[in-house]
């Protein structure tokens, strides 16, 4: 089987597998894809939380970036964890000189475990420069909350919010919709002309470890492919549930989830 697209991911790598930059590779090989990464922090984490987090050099992240493309071409680009000003600087930069229209911005921000991951004056260098920059940017209520300074207690207020975060210059939002309570899971697209709210059954289970990267690089394959963004989204919410569905229970915390729920193993493999 031939890949269908290439996608680019920049994003830091999680040491437990489930994810960052491992569930990203996994997201877009399922898929079909071909995956290619900037790393941009190496983080020391299991199920149970984040222990460190070791920064690489910006000049580097951006010589990955730039090195890696220059040789593939991406057809869509995946932004995952950006820790400091410096490092989103350095992306911006790279992403002004590959030009990609299919930019997807996962505003990673806090771990499952609580900790945070970025420090406050890259959080407002990514409201300046990096929104207006994509194409889509998918947060959860957390970073939805910390992007506007509002706070999320119901569907209304999840609407009401992403239409804030095309007021900052996004031009799609997807507000994930995981940390509300409630049987269904509501997940909400929203750009200038649109509002589309995806209803999920939820999945009764503490195994939800990448749920936010995954789906990110979903979206960022099935748009890389040639599906419109909404359809992207669509298609990558069902990816992700599934994945949810059918997790392995590894681990004492959060466990990861089925990144391989897409993939029908040749007979001669079987």
């Amino acid at each position: 089987m031939k890949p269908k697209s290439k996608v680019l991911i920049i994003a830091g790598s999680d040491s437990s597998g489930g994810a960052g930059i491992q569930a990203d590779i996994k997201t877009v090989t399922a898929l079909g894809s071909y995956a290619m990464t900037a790393i941009t922090a190496i983080t020391i984490q299991n199920t149970t939380g984040v222990k460190s987090i070791i920064p690489i050099n910006p000049k580097e992240i951006y010589n990955q970036i730039i090195f890696t493309s220059k040789d593939i071409s991406p057809d869509a680009i995946k932004i995952g964890m950006l820790h400091s000003a410096k490092v989103i600087r350095s992306v911006s930069k790279s992403l002004y000189q590959i030009k990609s229209r299919n930019i997807i911005l996962d505003p990673v921000m806090v771990a499952k475990g609580g900790a945070k991951l970025i420090d406050n004056k890259a959080i407002n260098l990514l409201k300046s420069k990096l929104i207006k920059k994509v194409l889509l940017i998918t947060p959860n209520i957390p970073e939805a909350e910390i992007l506007t300074n509002t706070k999320i207690k119901t569907k209304k207020d999840m609407i009401y919010v992403a239409k804030k975060i095309i007021e900052l210059g996004a031009k799609n939002v997807l507000l994930k919709g995981g940390h509300l309570k409630g049987k269904l899971v509501h997940d909400i697209y929203v750009n200038n002309k649109d509002i589309k709210i995806f209803d999920s059954k939820r999945v009764k289970t503490k195994n939800t470890h990448g749920t936010g990267c995954t789906l990110s690089s979903a979206v960022a394959t099935f748009l890389s492919c040639g599906k419109t963004v909404k359809k992207s989204c669509e298609l990558g919410i069902k990816y992700v549930n599934l994945a949810i569905k059918y997790n392995p229970n590894y681990g004492k915390g959060h466990g990861p989830i089925n990144h391989l729920n897409s993939i029908n193993l040749n007979k001669k493999f079987k």
